[in-house]
């Protein structure tokens, strides 16, 4: 039982009725889950307003109500009015979890693209100098030993106070979290101070209907995470890196290759061994050292000098980044699966053009024999998007495998020929196999020594979805059983 005073401290409220000296059972923001003598937080969704829920609330047995507009609640209900109901559901979740972050150092690392990688990289540095370390991303969020897949890149504020609490209980020191522009906007992450903040780059993305209005309001929410952290890590190469600074209240540190930046990557080498490819550097500035990764492309150099700018603050030694950097891999991100060493295979969650773009770019780079690239498109979505799918994949691809993804209810054929129809824009050659697995199998079977093969767009993601229900197929299990049937075969 928590003290309702005590839940409030940090709040700014008025009390319209009832007692603030009571104990309260448990915090609740879906009203389906309500229990005697909970407090139940109204929170205004997408799809629905906890206002509306307010009767069914009293009824479950509700003893507290949380509400940013007026409602009718019998007087024996306490109502708590506040001006934006998602930051008192952030308040409220650290102070019932006993404000958790305070055990921990957090780390947040917001931007466009490559927060799930260097949250990966930090995590595996840190865990490599015995920091034990929780994960919270777009993939999974990790404390101990449990493995809790994720629905979003920034969970909702009493999850994230949860898993906080979990961590400081199991004797974490440190939690890395990934931090969306979404998340900011919603004030899941309010309520706490984040160590170090990170921004790694932005693009014009998430904008339109839900989420974004603009850019400029997509920039201004990843923006608050430097008012919300003591250190502010930030790319000194990103065209925007300044406006993220705007109204910053922590100390500021960058990186990057520009000259003016205090970590800074020179001498930047592609490497390619047998069956993957990687990037060495040289690093100066604040620290100077060789750093060897096998891990692909510019991006790779950035991901993993933030990764070493956030660790040199936990006063880490360059030979256990190196060695930890070199052992990184995050599931789905630019995967190398050793199946030849002729030619290399890798899984990515590449499921629009804009990275595919950005993936297919790096790897050509490396100037391989053929690049092929597999991938389908998700059906029930824009059309549009397999449409510059298969434009990009067309134009960088020496090959293009279309195959399925998840279809859900569309016919897997009628997006195949969508795919096509961008393709045929261009000259790129292509063949359409709808079953995945035999698509695989097909790029592996016919693999040609120098060859970089791409399985695009499912990455992480364990399963098929098809006519509403999701079948287990993860692309690894798929290579591992090709591998072993066409061994049997020989």
């Amino acid at each position: 039982m928590k003290q309702l005073k005590q839940l409030l401290e940090r709040m700014d409220y008025i009390c319209i009725q009832g007692d603030l000296n009571q104990e309260i059972s448990d915090l609740v923001y879906d009203s389906r889950k309500i229990t005697k003598n909970s407090l139940f937080v109204c929170i205004k969704g997408t799809v629905a307003d906890g206002h509306t829920f307010v009767a069914d609330a009293v009824k479950l047995g509700a003893s507290v109500l949380v509400v940013s507009e007026p409602v009718d609640a019998p007087d024996a209900v306490t109502v708590i009015k506040t001006k934006d109901t998602r930051y008192a559901l952030a308040l409220l979740s650290a102070a019932y979890f006993d404000y958790p972050a305070k055990q921990l150092k957090v780390i947040g690392i917001t931007g466009t693209k490559g927060k799930t990688t260097t949250a990966y990289m930090v995590k595996s540095i840190l865990e490599g100098a015995g920091y034990k370390t929780g994960l919270i991303g777009t993939i999974e969020t990790i404390i101990g030993e449990e493995t809790i897949p994720s629905a979003n890149t920034t969970p909702e504020s009493y999850l994230i106070q949860s898993y906080f609490r979990k961590m400081a209980d199991c004797s974490c020191e440190c939690c890395v979290m990934e931090v969306s522009s979404q998340g900011l906007m919603m004030h899941r992450t309010a309520g706490f101070l984040f160590e170090i903040g990170i921004f790694t780059n932005i693009e014009p993305d998430h904008i339109g209907p839900n989420e974004h209005a603009s850019f400029e309001e997509y920039l201004e929410c990843k923006s608050r995470l430097f008012r919300q952290c003591r250190i502010g890590i930030l790319n000194a190469d990103d065209a925007h890196f300044r406006d993220l600074l705007k109204r910053h209240t922590c100390e500021v540190e960058t990186f990057g290759f520009s000259e003016h930046a205090d970590l800074r990557a020179e001498n930047v080498k592609l490497l390619q061994k047998a069956g993957s490819l990687g990037v060495s550097y040289h690093i100066s500035g604040k620290l100077d050292f060789d750093v060897e990764i096998n891990v692909p492309g510019k991006f790779s150099v950035y991901n993993s000098l933030t990764a070493i700018a956030v660790c040199r603050h936990f006063g880490i030694g360059a030979g256990i980044m190196k060695q930890a950097l070199r052992q990184a891999k995050t599931k789905g991100r630019i995967e190398m699966v050793k199946v030849s060493d002729a030619f290399t295979l890798m899984i990515d969650y590449a499921h629009n053009a804009m990275s595919l773009k950005s993936l297919l770019s790096t790897i050509r780079e490396y100037e391989p024999k053929r690049l092929v690239c597999l991938f389908g498109c998700g059906g029930n979505r824009a059309r549009a998007r397999r449409f510059e799918m298969g434009e990009a994949s067309g134009e960088l691809s020496d090959l293009t495998i279309i195959t399925s993804d998840n279809p859900r209810f569309e016919d897997p054929q009628a997006i195949i020929e969508d795919i096509k129809t961008g393709i045929l824009k261009t000259n790129g050659a292509y063949i359409e196999i709808i079953d995945r697995k035999e698509a695989i199998r097909y790029a592996i079977t016919h693999g040609e020594p120098g060859d970089v093969i791409v399985l695009a767009g499912k990455g992480h993601e364990d399963y098929q979805e098809i006519k509403g229900k999701k079948y287990p197929m993860d692309e690894r299990i798929l290579i591992a059983e090709i591998l072993k049937e066409e061994r049997i075969k020989e």
